[in-house]
């Protein structure tokens, strides 16, 4: 059974993905992976408030490891960081890798109070 959450949340994550890094690279005018920036830190917010709250396995699978898991993307973070290197924007690739990392973890961090937050006034 836990397959089958972690794979409906895994499915809907990716569509969601797709879709809306779709929408932001259209409405982007600019070779800096926004689409993917975006995506990651809304997912490591999301997923911080995800682990501060009480939720039972199966939501978690849902959320945690099967939406979130597949809304957010190691791999195309990476291989969007590489081609920047590669086409020699040297500084939007410093700028891209580690404010994705340093924005990653405030996110999940301030997502995690969040959550605690919004736990104690339920």
């Amino acid at each position: 059974m836990d397959l089958v959450f972690v794979g409906i949340g895994g499915a809907l994550g990716s569509l969601t993905r797709y879709k809306l890094g779709k929408v932001i690279t259209e409405k982007s005018n600019t070779t800096f992976p926004i689409g993917t920036l975006i995506i990651n830190i809304t997912g490591a917010i999301l997923l911080g408030i995800v682990s501060s709250l009480d939720v039972s396995k199966n939501m978690y699978l849902l959320l945690g490891d099967g939406f979130l898991g597949a809304y957010t993307t190691f791999s195309t973070f990476m291989y969007e960081g590489f081609n920047l290197f590669q086409e020699n924007e040297k500084m939007n690739a410093f700028t891209y890798v580690l404010g994705s990392l340093l924005l990653g973890v405030i996110g999940y961090v301030s997502g995690y109070e969040l959550g605690k937050i919004i736990y104690s006034a339920m």
